[in-house]
């Protein structure tokens, strides 16, 4: 219904088509307004880069995938909090089908060379993915949280206001070990809700004799193992991706670029499931 607010998504849903202009496949899915949301700073100059549109579209479908995947982690989040775990875990497969489409998005972007992106890269001027705010609220809801994030958003009261409701909201690990809780396991202390998610003894001693009696529970587990790789499948082919179009210059809107990227490679979101592999 028109008004109708989502919390995490700006804006509202637009009244329903009258009598008079009846839903069409074109007015469901906006695509007048979608298809023209592609301004190529090239043309404004007078002077069209070809490349530019690929680079435009490929990064909004990327947001559009964010927004997809925040939108399916919610509910797997509220499953959780009703004990739903197969449920649950089916929830996350999507999530994972979807990380692979963005994985494989990379090859789209890379059939873009070196030369082609730089002959519209001074465009954007001070633009850059660090700017994704969608992608912080990804890491977030995982339980990736650093609040000095936001520091990056300070000019932006609306987004701000999203990754601080993000920050101070349960991430996917927390509901997890909830959940776990609930199912009668000792975890120990509860951690606070905006601490990010780090190494816990107990944890992975209630992770060990859930992987050697509940099935289902460690089905669910799995699946997230299955999530924290594919999250560090596509940090590794967006690394490779910035390294082979511009080497270790400068990152756009004056980030470091692969030294930062490559930072983050190696870090497991949810560090508990892959300690105890070796004990199981």
């Amino acid at each position: 219904e028109q008004g109708t607010h989502n919390p995490w998504v700006a804006g509202s849903i637009p009244a329903r088509p009258t009598v008079d202009s009846p839903l069409s496949y074109s007015s469901y899915l906006r695509l007048g307004e979608l298809l023209d949301l592609q301004t190529l700073q090239s043309d404004l100059a007078g002077h069209r880069e070809h490349d530019e549109m690929l680079f435009i579209v490929i990064h909004q479908v990327y947001e559009l995938w964010f927004k997809q995947v925040l939108h399916e982690i919610d509910h797997v989040i509220e499953l959780l909090g009703s004990d739903a775990t197969v449920q649950a875990s089916r929830g996350l497969r999507r999530v994972l089908t979807i990380l692979k489409v963005m994985v494989s998005q990379m090859d789209v972007l890379e059939t873009m060379s070196p030369m082609e992106f730089l002959s519209f890269r001074e465009r954007l001027e001070s633009s850059s993915g660090f700017q994704s705010a969608q992608f912080r609220e990804f890491e977030f809801v995982l339980g990736h949280k650093r609040r000095d994030v936001l520091t990056s958003f300070a000019d932006d009261e609306a987004t701000s206001d999203r990754l601080r409701t993000r920050l101070s909201s349960p991430s996917l690990w927390f509901s997890v070990c909830e959940h776990l809780r609930r199912s009668g396991l000792d975890l120990g202390a509860r951690p606070l809700i905006e601490e990010a998610t780090s190494s816990n003894e107990d944890v992975q001693e209630a992770l060990i004799e859930v992987y050697r009696s509940d099935h289902a529970l460690a089905d669910l587990c799995e699946k997230l193992v299955d999530l924290d790789e594919g999250v560090q499948e596509w940090r590794y082919r967006h690394v490779k991706m910035v390294e082979r179009t511009i080497g270790h210059k400068q990152g756009s809107g004056g980030s470091s670029g692969v030294a930062y990227l490559a930072s983050t490679l190696g870090q497991p979101v949810f560090p508990d499931l892959w300690a105890i592999r070796s004990r199981l």
